[in-house]
C-alpha cells in the first residue's frame, strides 16, 4: 500500500470502499485469506484514487484483479 501512503478520500468515499471491500471479501471462500483481503483492499484504493466511486463497480473490479493475479 505504499503508493497511497499520502492519499486522503473524504468519508463518503471511503465508506463506498468499505461497502465494495465487505462485499468482495464475503464472495471468497473459507477459510478467507488475510493477503487476499489486502490484495482485494489494494485493488479497491487504486480505482477509488482513479476516481471511481461505483461499490459494485469497484468490487468487481477488485475481484477481477485477485482472478487474474492470485497470491
Amino acid at each position: 500500500m505504499k503508493d497511497f501512503a499520502n492519499a486522503s478520500f473524504p468519508p463518503e468515499v471511503i465508506s463506498v470502499m468499505e461497502q465494495a471491500l465487505d462485499a468482495a471479501v464475503a464472495t471468497l471462500p473459507e477459510p478467507v485469506h488475510s493477503h487476499h483481503v489486502q490484495f482485494l483492499a489494494e485493488a479497491i484504493l487504486r480505482a477509488a484514487h482513479g476516481g471511481e466511486r461505483d461499490p459494485i463497480a469497484l468490487e468487481r473490479l477488485a475481484l477481477l484483479e485477485l482472478q487474474l493475479h492470485p497470491r
